[in-house]
């Protein structure tokens, strides 16, 4: 056994390894975990230039990894005022002029999280917003990042004066041919985008390196990063050689409607990109867009008569598209929020297969027709849900999501459980910056499906998850779907030594209380990210 260079001892360990569940000790050597066991065990075999921290009580699980963020996309995009959780439209216009006020004279306002059930009697407009901005530029990215609000004097500067053509399901949103300054999807809101002076590369590189430290913070040993390109991997390479990849990141290569084969080309010769801390192999499409704004793909639409449109105009060419990726050894996941994304991207995968050892995956699932739940098992394909999301829904169906759908569908809103339930694999995630990443917040989310600490609240409905299973969601379940299960999710001896320390047993903790539970130590790869 090579030499412990880092032990746990006095700590209830939660291994999630069926041949040991559970220990008070655990032994680090380099970069793999050496030895589970008694606090004797491990004291014995820890020599004198071992660091032996004694966690007194606190709760060792197997690192949490994230299964769906966007770290980099998220650190960059998620400036400005912070609207999460804004129902009020008084109340954003608040903080559209305190963050007005501390901009510079004709700089651009910008936000984040902006709730689409604000504008409910007032319908949506930048106009809305102008006075609050000063009159001035000002970009507000709603909550799902599908979405955003600009101020007339945003569309002035970046010449949108009408209606637009994309290739892909996007939208400039016009009433009599004047942009009203809603912008659906991300054709469209790149066109005003594009008008905000760009970050330098020093602040872009900084703005990630923090966000990647914050994540060490609330216990995220790893994350899958759905916000790659052929750049990302060099970006990757630079930041674990200058020491500040912290989190395990597994990153997808986006394949968007106007790629052609000839694009598509250009990924594959990257599917075994890799460093210590990151990889690429994984092809990550949009079937449709959300549901809150109606671009979500759905078998009947929405009541607003909208929901009938996918993302790519040819399905046709994302089926191709999965099938070149898929033939060449790629894990494909599918963003798909309608029921009939979902069925788009199970007929898809079907068609294609998947390389031995390969699971592909789909992201959200937010509705979903009974006779399509059955597939998810048979088929071996991870469903990959946010828990969190559910925290925007009223259990009175009265808000915009809910509203969108109707009664019925809303039965079957997120189905975690019943998705479990059916045999099907389960990786959980936040979504960030559509969600906060805390993965505490994600625990508890999934066992309450409602917003945690708000214990007068109905939960949305009977699908919550109990403490293991959403445990299982951030662990095992993020290792299967990246094929990972044979190194990560648990902790045994030969295992990556990714862990996460808590004050109390996260399975056992009260699910309200578990959003203040502290994060004691974040270890990956042997070494200390975060301690506290």
């Amino acid at each position: 056994m090579s030499a412990v260079d880092l032990a746990l001892v006095g700590a209830r360990v939660r291994t999630l390894d069926p041949d040991r569940p559970s220990a008070s000790a655990v032994a680090i050597a380099g970069a793999t975990i050496s030895a589970v066991g008694s606090d004797a065990d491990i004291r014995e075999l820890a020599g004198p230039g071992a660091e032996v921290i004694d966690l007194r009580g606190g709760a060792v699980v197997p690192g949490l990894t994230d299964s769906h963020l966007h770290p980099f996309l998220g650190a960059v995009g998620a400036r400005g005022a912070d609207l999460t959780g804004v129902t009020s439209l008084q109340e954003v216009r608040r903080r559209i002029a305190e963050e007005r006020s501390q901009c510079a004279p004709h700089e651009w306002v910008l936000g984040f999280g902006l709730d689409y059930n604000a504008f409910t009697d007032s319908g949506t407009s930048g106009a809305l917003i102008e006075q609050a901005a000063g009159g001035g530029p000002a970009l507000l990215t709603f909550m799902d990042f599908h979405t955003a609000l600009a101020t007339p004097r945003a569309l002035e500067l970046a010449g949108v004066d009408g209606p637009r053509a994309f290739t892909e399901h996007a939208e400039v949103v016009c009433v009599d041919g004047i942009p009203t300054g809603e912008l659906r999807e991300a054709a469209a809101i790149d066109l005003v985008r594009s008008a905000i002076p760009a970050l330098t590369d020093a602040e872009r590189y900084r703005l990630c390196a923090e966000q990647l430290r914050r994540l060490a913070a609330v216990g995220i040993t790893g994350a899958h990063a759905m916000d790659g390109d052929l750049a990302t991997v060099d970006f990757l390479r630079e930041l674990e050689a200058r020491g500040d990849l912290v989190t395990r990141l597994t990153s997808p290569f986006w394949i968007t409607p106007e790629m052609t084969e000839e694009h598509w080309g250009a990924f594959a010769p990257h599917r075994d990109a890799r460093g210590a801390r990151w990889r690429a192999g994984t092809a990550k499409f949009f079937i449709d867009g959300v549901i809150d704004s109606g671009t979500a793909w759905l078998y009947e639409p929405d009541m607003q008569g909208e929901g009938l449109a996918p993302f790519w105009p040819e399905p046709q060419h994302y089926r191709d598209a999965v099938r070149f990726f898929a033939r060449r050894g790629y894990r494909c996941a599918t963003h798909a929020t309608g029921d009939r994304g979902v069925r788009e991207a199970l007929d898809a995968y079907e068609h294609a297969g998947a390389a031995p050892g390969v699971r592909h995956r789909i992201e959200h699932i937010e509705t979903l027709q009974p006779h399509d739940l059955p597939r998810f098992a048979a088929e071996g394909v991870v469903a990959s849900m946010q828990a969190q999301h559910m925290a925007w829904l009223e259990p009175d169906r009265s808000d915009n999501w809910s509203r969108r759908l109707g009664a019925e569908r809303c039965e079957r809103a997120f189905p975690i459980r019943s998705l479990r339930e059916s045999g099907a694999a389960i990786a959980l995630g936040s979504d960030w910056p559509v969600a906060r990443y805390d993965p505490r917040e994600g625990l508890a989310a999934a066992r309450l499906r409602r917003p945690p600490g708000e214990r007068d609240r109905a939960p949305y409905d009977d699908q919550a998850l109990d403490g293991l299973a959403a445990l299982e969601g951030y662990t095992t379940g993020a290792a299967f779907v990246g094929g990972d299960e044979q190194r990560l999710g648990r902790i045994r001896p030969g295992f990556c030594a990714d862990l996460t320390v808590f004050a109390d047993d996260p399975v056992e903790c009260d699910a309200d209380d578990l959003v203040a539970l502290p994060v004691v130590l974040t270890v990956v790869d042997g070494e200390i990210v975060f301690r506290a």
